[in-house]
C-alpha cells in the first residue's frame, strides 16, 4: 500500500446495474476489497439500470456508490445513445448497433481517476468476451492494453504503486456467471440488463441483452427472475 495508508484493500468497481457487474461487485467483496462502486450516466436509453445499480450497491455492501454524468448523446453513433437508431430485435452479427464508441475506455478512465484519489490499486469491470464477442472493448487484449496505459499515465504507478484491472468474467459463459452470482448471494431480480427497459426497469424480452440473459438462466437451470413488459 502507499505511504500513509492502512492495510485496507480498496477497489473501484464499475457497476452498470446489470447482472454481470453485480456479480463482479460480489466477487470483489468476497476477495476482501472495500468496494467503491462507480456508475456512469452517459445518456443511455436504458436509464433504469442506474436505479438498479443503486439497489445492487446497497444490497451487496459497497462502501460508497457514485454516479458520474457524462453525456455521450452529443456524439451518438449507437442505438443506446441515439434515439434515431432503433435497438435491434434480431440477433446481431459483427459489431452490434448497441456498441457505444469509446464507452469502456471512458468508464475505465473515470474509474482510474477515482482509484488514484482513493489510493486504490485495483479496478474491477464486468466485461465478457464469450457472450459479447462483438464488442471490441470487451476483449482480453483491450483490458491488458488499458492496464498498461494506466501504469504509464498515473502518478501512483510512476511512484511504484501499479494498478491492476480485474475482469473476472472475461472467459465465463452467461450460465457460469449466473451460478457464480447466486453462490455469492446476488439477487438478479434487482438487476436490469435490457437495452430498452422502461422506467420501472421492466425488460423488453427481445433485444440481444434480454436474449443472452434469459438463455443464461435456462442454461444454468435457474428460474429467470427478470420482470418483463407484458406484450
Amino acid at each position: 500500500m502507499m505511504a500513509g495508508t492502512t492495510n485496507v484493500k480498496r477497489a473501484v468497481v464499475l457497476l452498470s446495474g446489470g447482472m454481470d457487474s453485480a456479480t463482479v461487485l460480489a466477487m470483489a467483496r468476497v476477495q476482501g476489497f472495500t468496494c467503491y462502486a462507480l456508475s456512469v450516466d452517459y445518456g443511455q436509453r436504458h436509464h433504469a439500470e442506474l436505479a438498479a445499480a443503486q439497489r445492487v450497491a446497497h444490497t451487496l455492501g459497497a462502501h460508497e456508490h457514485r454516479v458520474v454524468k457524462i453525456d455521450l448523446t452529443g456524439f451518438g453513433g449507437s442505438s443506446l445513445t441515439d434515439n434515431k437508431i432503433a435497438v435491434s430485435q434480431q440477433p446481431s452479427e459483427g459489431i452490434p448497433l448497441t456498441y457505444v464508441p469509446a464507452r469502456n475506455t471512458i468508464m475505465l478512465s473515470l474509474a482510474l481517476a477515482w482509484a488514484e484519489v482513493l489510493q486504490a490499486q485495483d479496478i474491477f469491470i464486468g466485461v465478457n468476451a464469450v457472450d459479447y464477442s462483438g464488442y471490441p472493448d470487451c476483449r482480453p487484449a483491450y483490458i491488458d492494453a488499458f492496464e498498461r496505459m494506466a501504469n504509464l499515465a498515473t502518478k501512483a504507478a510512476v511512484e511504484g504503486h501499479p494498478l491492476t484491472v480485474h475482469a473476472p468474467l472475461l472467459h465465463l459463459s452467461k450460465a457460469e456467471i449466473i451460478r457464480q452470482g447466486r453462490a455469492l448471494g446476488v439477487d438478479f431480480a434487482q438487476t436490469v440488463s435490457c437495452y430498452q427497459a422502461d422506467e420501472s426497469g421492466r425488460a423488453c424480452g427481445v433485444c440481444d441483452s434480454c436474449r443472452l440473459r434469459h438463455a443464461g438462466f435456462v442454461a444454468a437451470g435457474v428460474d429467470d427472475p427478470t420482470a418483463y413488459r407484458v406484450a
